[in-house]
């Protein structure tokens, strides 16, 4: 069974080069109909990696939030075992320390032993959850690594404010006091 195309040329409708001419316009459609397939597929597929790579993108930075918080947790988890493993005993006395925390003033009620060794900086206020407790200050340092805000007072940290105080007393060391003074 011969073609269309050359039942027409037996015929004598057409003539060989416009059954040629024809041909390559067929031929020229078949591959650009074939090359626009191949760029629709390769629009889907790089579509389909774009957003394969932004899902991944977003995994990542999710999951690096997940250890940070992670990481967020076992710290204060550390420093709640370090207070709680170190905490010294507090024997309720009558001398009061006061220290702030936030900008709130807080007090806390000592002996007089436990007083000496916060105010020579062997001990530091640590707080923990809603309390306060007394530790060691080597362990506060270490505490201090970890998470700052944990320690509240130590005794060694001199305000500016208190040695500017005793700068300001120094200017009239060199005046001379008279014996005679009277109030």
């Amino acid at each position: 069974m011969a073609s269309l195309q050359d039942q027409l040329l037996k015929a004598g409708l057409a003539d060989k080069k416009s059954a040629k001419k024809i041909k390559q316009q067929k031929h020229k459609a078949k591959k650009l109909a074939q090359t626009q397939k191949v760029v629709v597929v390769d629009q889907a597929k790089l579509d389909a990696q774009a957003a394969l790579a932004a899902k991944q993108a977003k995994d990542a930075e999710l999951a690096k939030e997940q250890a940070k918080a992670r990481e967020a947790k076992e710290v204060l988890a550390q420093v709640k075992q370090l207070i709680d493993v170190n905490k010294q005993a507090r024997d309720k006395g009558d001398i009061v320390v006061n220290f702030t925390d936030a900008n709130v003033v807080k007090r806390l009620y000592v002996n007089q032993a436990t007083h000496q060794l916060i105010t020579q900086a062997r001990l530091a206020i640590a707080k923990l959850n809603d309390g306060y407790e007394l530790i060691p200050v080597p362990v506060a340092d270490k505490i201090a690594t970890r998470h700052p805000e944990a320690i509240v007072y130590r005794a060694d940290d001199v305000p500016e404010t208190e040695q500017t105080d005793a700068q300001d007393d120094e200017w009239y060391g060199d005046y001379e006091i008279p014996d005679d003074l009277m109030w």
